[in-house]
């Protein structure tokens, strides 16, 4: 299950979200300084980060279609599209940088989701994972987009990037502070932060975890299947019939390799129980004649 784009608008226009961006966005600042230069892409509900990286070559978002896309940036040309997050419409290599962002943790397919950023990413590009804490308590409110889906620890992060032929280099936290919406909470956000990421960061409401494609090892054993390129054929009735009983070519049947020219040929055995060809079964018990000798 994953908010859609309706409520991670208005989270993120509320007080509560402007503040929630603006703790992530100095971490995501520490680990990015500098991206000129750089093709990014924002794969989940990346805007409210992404404009962060003004000063980068290209800023691409792919929402995904479960989700809802909305316009993005809010003035100049839209660099937003609308996609299935196991099918990005991009060749391979087509960007640097890659940031998820209210992706991982609600995405249907997260293997696939992964094999695609694998595959987008250019040789040694770098990719962010925005994930709630499972030890937080963002994970567990619903009235944030954090409490939906599937919450991680820093282990099983780790080892997801890993699975996927990411080299984990640098790992941070943010959101500290409990979700409430109390005026005194709001003015003791960026003051507990500090402290609580210096003291307590496992306790963190969102993990900001840095890794790298790694291009030495061979192409993750990851089941990548298209769904919208299958095609189903139906098998008409005759057709299945013909193969599952395949009828001599030949008029009469025989020949030089035939069982029944043969001089010395026995006929075939006959069962009990089974009907001739094209029969129907008889499923009545028949008494043998012999009992089986051992």
């Amino acid at each position: 299950m994953r908010p859609d784009i309706v409520e991670l608008d208005a989270f993120y226009g509320r007080l509560q979200g402007q503040y929630a961006r603006r703790l992530i966005n100095l971490e995501l600042r520490k680990l990015w300084p500098d991206t000129t230069g750089q093709r990014i892409l924002g794969l989940g509900y990346p805007g409210p980060f992404l404009q962060l990286f003004d000063e980068a070559e290209r800023r691409i978002v792919m929402m995904p279609a479960t989700q809802g896309a909305a316009r993005w940036p809010a003035d100049g040309a839209n660099a937003a599209t609308l996609a299935r997050e196991d099918e990005l419409p991009f060749a391979d290599g087509s960007f640097d940088r890659v940031l998820l962002a209210h992706a991982l943790e609600c995405s249907p397919h997260a293997n696939r989701l992964m094999r695609e950023v694998w595959r987008v990413l250019a040789d040694g590009g770098l990719v962010i994972a925005l994930v709630p804490n499972r030890r937080g308590l963002w994970c567990w409110s619903e009235k944030t987009p954090f409490g939906y889906g599937q919450p991680y620890s820093a282990g099983q992060l780790e080892r997801t990037l890993r699975n996927h032929l990411f080299a984990v280099t640098d790992e941070r936290a943010a959101l500290m502070m409990p979700p409430f919406r109390h005026n005194l909470m709001r003015r003791l956000t960026v003051p507990g932060e500090r402290v609580g990421l210096q003291l307590l960061p496992q306790l963190a409401g969102l993990l900001i975890i840095e890794a790298r494609k790694e291009i030495y090892a061979g192409t993750p054993a990851v089941d990548h299947v298209r769904p919208s390129s299958r095609r189903y054929v139906p098998i008409l009735e005759g057709v299945a019939a013909n193969r599952a009983h395949p009828r001599d070519p030949r008029p009469h049947g025989g020949g030089p390799h035939d069982e029944r020219s043969r001089p010395n040929a026995r006929p075939p055995p006959k069962f009990a129980g089974l009907p001739p060809h094209g029969g129907a079964i008889d499923e009545t018990l028949r008494p043998i004649d012999r009992a089986p000798a051992f």
